[in-house]
């Protein structure tokens, strides 16, 4: 663990309760972020995380009890580093969605007591240079994957400019064709349904079902569609990071967890 926060404690806190009114604070928050990623690392509670700092107790000026650190952490701003490391700032974004569940319970419980509490789904838009998370969006298991596309490449828009969006077949209808068209540059590499018609009127989804009828394996290197399992590879290694479940009970802390996980993985990714 680093404890580089250390160095700027009293700085920090100067400002954060400078006309504060109320209660001022007694730990910054880079330090309670540096205990919120120590806890979803390492899958820890509340009260282990207060445990595991207690032992760094003489290198810290102060040690919070687990209801300050839940509260603290819960309230944290969390901004995901999107920089992409590119001088160019041409970005290739790789679109997909994958399920976190809300509870470590086992098949038993489920087959037992018929119990199901579904679970969230995470849409990123991964830049498949960096393998960084540019965009993010939380939503349940109802929600279509389609709908989120324009949100997640006007995310990774603000960061650079988005050349081109790979996806799968959930993601290909009229109305996100006709977005990456009409608002961005991007070229749309973006697998259509086996069913699909000529018979549209979005003239850019009908240029890539033509082009994917006539040579669907010409049409996939052209395209470059294989660069899409850069966004596999990141659920892959996001889960063997921090698995494949979340730890907090009420919904806006699972999304404040899941936020909190993303920003790590990018930093890691930064390394």
């Amino acid at each position: 663990m680093s404890f580089d926060v250390i160095d700027n404690w009293h700085k920090e806190l100067e400002v954060m309760n400078h006309n504060k009114k109320g209660r001022k604070f007694d730990y910054p928050d880079s330090f309670m972020k540096l205990l919120g990623y120590a806890r979803v690392y390492f899958g820890l509670p509340f009260r282990q995380t207060e445990g595991m700092i207690r032992a760094y107790s003489r290198r810290i000026p102060a040690v919070p009890d687990f209801t300050s650190i839940h509260k603290r952490v819960n309230k944290l701003d969390i901004t995901i580093d999107y920089s992409t490391n590119d001088s160019d700032d041409e970005i290739i974004l790789a679109i997909d969605s994958t399920g976190i569940k809300v509870a470590n319970r086992g098949e038993w419980m489920r087959q037992k007591w018929h119990m199901r509490r579904g679970f969230l789904k995470i849409h990123v838009g991964a830049d498949v240079k960096t393998k960084k998370i540019l965009s993010l969006k939380i939503t349940d298991d109802s929600s279509h994957d389609a709908q989120h596309l324009p949100e997640l490449v006007q995310q990774a828009s603000q960061k650079g400019n988005v050349i081109k969006v790979l996806a799968d077949g959930a993601y290909d209808s009229e109305n996100n064709f006709s977005y990456l068209y009409h608002n961005t540059n991007a070229l749309p590499a973006i697998k259509v349904r086996k069913t699909s018609s000529i018979k549209t009127k979005c003239h850019p989804r009908k240029k890539s079902v033509l082009a994917q009828i006539f040579n669907y394996e010409l049409w996939k290197h052209s395209v470059s569609y294989g660069d899409r399992w850069i966004v596999e590879c990141v659920f892959s290694t996001f889960k063997r990071m921090f698995g494949e479940y979340v730890m907090a009970h009420k919904r806006k802390y699972m999304i404040q967890e899941i936020k909190i996980k993303v920003e790590l993985y990018n930093l890691f990714a930064s390394v």
